[in-house]
């Protein structure tokens, strides 16, 4: 995909990430709020990658490193532009970053439910461990 470029989110990007999430991607967060994006802009500039074609979002991962493991969240792509490249492309960026970060193994959270997330991320070489079970507690 050719005219599709990829690019780290800058805060004024916050309010069009949000419309793009509530339209394209599948659950929501307690993070997912002006505040939340914008403190993970300006804790790590590079974290959050943007598809765009034609000044238009057309995708978004997130890809945070900790310095110790990779993890992506919030891999989307809008209906209108899936099944074209967009997640690869993506999911290529984020592991270039993870790369140069010295990152060695990824971690995605993926939605139990969201069979057709399942299926981009095991074509990408992804593998489900059942052994883990993700927990949390909101502050």
């Amino acid at each position: 995909m050719t005219d599709l470029d990829i690019r780290c989110a800058a805060p004024s990007d916050v309010d069009a990430v949000l419309r793009f999430w509530r339209e394209a991607a599948e659950g929501t967060s307690i993070t997912d709020d002006h505040d939340g994006v914008t403190r993970l802009i300006s804790r790590d500039s590079g974290a959050l990658l943007l598809a765009e074609r034609d000044g238009r979002i057309t995708g978004t991962v997130i890809a945070g490193f900790d310095g110790w493991r990779c993890s992506a969240y919030r891999l989307a792509v809008h209906p209108d532009f899936r099944r074209q490249g967009v997640a690869t492309a993506l999911m290529d960026a984020a592991e270039r970053r993870f790369l140069a970060l010295g990152g060695r193994r990824i971690d995605a959270m993926v939605l139990e439910s969201n069979d057709r997330a399942h299926r981009t991320w095991g074509a990408a070489g992804y593998h489900r461990e059942d052994h883990w079970r993700r927990w949390v507690k909101s502050l």
